[in-house]
Formats: C-alpha cells, structure tokens, sequence
C-alpha cells in the first residue's frame, strides 16, 4: 500500500525505524525464526535488551522467578510477546517525552500485551495482533511532535476515534489514523498491522472492506479498548458483547471462545470484566 499523496505533501517527518527493530520485523516474518536468533538480536542493543529485561520483570507480568536475560523472557513469555514489548520500548524511545504521549503509550502497552494474548488463544498471529495494537495510536504522537502546542489543544482522551480524527483533519488536514498507518509502513510492518491502524476508527459495517486478517485483528482491538481502555469508565461489558457478537461472527471468529479469550486476559491483568 503506498503512501497517500496527502502526506507527502505535509512537512511532518515520521521517525526513522531503529535499526534493531528493522532487523526484528524481518527476523519475525521468516517462519523458521528462532529463539537463540531473537535473543541474539535484541541482546545487540544493550540499552534496549535491558529496558526488556526490567519491563518482563514488572508486576504487568507477574512473573514468580525473576529474569536476567532477553533469553529467559522469551522462555517465559514467548517470542511473539517479547519481540512485542521490543517493538514497545523503541516505539516509545522514537518520541520526546511528554504526559500525554505517556498516557498513550501506557494504553499501548496494555492494548498490545492484551491482544497478543487474546491473539494465541484464537489462532490468530499473536505477533500482528501485539505489534496492531501497539502501534494503534501512533500517529497521534507524529501529531503532537510536529505541533505539539496545536495538538494539546484537541480533545485527545481517545474516548471518540472518529470524532477525534476528524477534528485532526480539520487542524492539521490528516488524521492520526493515516499518519499511524504510514508509520507502521515506513517501519517495515506488515500490511496487515497499517491497514488495521488505518482503518480503526471506522465503524464495524465499514471493517467488510478489509481481508479478513485486518477484521480479525480489528475486532480483538475494539473489545480491548472497550473493556480495558474505555476512558469514561463506564463499560457496559453486556452491552460490549451484544455489539461485538454479530462482528465476531462476520469476521470468522467462534464467539464463544473470543468473548472467553478476552475475559481470561481481562482476568489475567487483574482488570475485572462481567460476561453479562
């Protein structure tokens, strides 16, 4: 997919894609990657391999022995979720620090370990289901570092992403979600992770339009922010699966083992949801 002329013409420069993640995309796309070949790579960037060994030793991650090296991760956690949290790390490193893109890349956070993990337990890639969801609201970063003053301004609580790219639209003439989508393309991610940042803020009767990889991942996503991530914090989690049923449906997910799935990991990180 190329980039929209749109943004060409725009002066907002996209962060260059650090070396080590470059060689991960590549390493996570060859189906015969291994373990030792992961950690190898990870443990070159001594900076990076150790912002993932302390990262897999928080409480997110509850782990009863704690780990000294990349390679003890991935024993613990798995190759998808630890080349996920690399891919966090330097996707957070890529951008000057700030509140509100800490808030953002907080809920990445969650959004990403979350959907991985509901990822494996539906037999969908859990590696584009961590890397979409990590990458989700990237490109409201790329906004606030081009004007960050102008961007401030918005109403950026995420609680609308169709309201909230439109009133990006009006100020800036591109929307987060484009700009998130040519991230993730300049990164070297696959196809099917920019089309699922692209296409997240449209309704799920516009998701037909999409392969079926993309809905998959873009339903796992809706259920995330809505049962996990809702700002307002007033989820109805009944009124969430009647809504997400017919979607899951549509896309091909048992629905009965997505809503399972979600509650497992909703459980798991100690996020309290009712089956309704």
């Amino acid at each position: 997919m190329s980039i929209a002329p749109q943004l060409r013409n725009l002066n907002i420069d996209l962060p260059a894609c650090p070396s080590t993640l470059v060689k991960l995309s590549l390493l996570m796309a060859d189906e015969n990657c291994s373990t030792d070949q992961l950690a190898s790579l990870i443990e070159t960037d001594m900076a990076l391999s150790s912002a993932v060994v302390r990262t897999v030793n928080s409480a997110l991650f509850g782990l009863l022995k704690r780990v000294e090296t990349v390679h003890e991760g991935i024993r613990y956690l798995g190759m998808a979720q630890v080349a996920g949290l690399t891919y966090e790390i330097g996707l957070r490193g890529a951008f000057p620090p700030s509140p509100l893109l800490q808030n953002i890349w907080d809920r990445a956070g969650i959004r990403g370990l979350a959907m991985g993990r509901i990822a494996r337990q539906l037999d969908v890639d859990p590696w584009l289901s961590h890397t979409a969801g990590l990458f989700a609201e990237s490109g409201r970063a790329v906004l606030f570092a081009y004007d960050r003053q102008r961007y401030a301004a918005l109403d950026t609580d995420g609680s609308d992403e169709a309201l909230l790219c439109a009133a990006e639209i009006e100020a800036f003439g591109v929307s987060h979600s484009a700009l998130g989508a040519a991230l993730c393309q300049s990164w070297g991610l696959s196809r099917e992770v920019s089309d699922s940042v692209r296409a997240r803020p449209n309704s799920a009767t516009q998701w037909t339009q999409e392969r079926p990889a993309v809905q998959k991942l873009l339903t796992i996503g809706a259920a995330v922010d809505k049962l996990l991530l809702n700002p307002l914090g007033n989820t109805d989690p009944q009124a969430v699966w009647s809504e997400l049923e017919p979607v899951a449906h549509q896309v091909g997910l048992h629905f009965q083992a997505f809503q399972l799935a979600t509650m497992r990991v909703c459980e798991r990180l100690n996020i309290p949801q009712s089956e309704g």
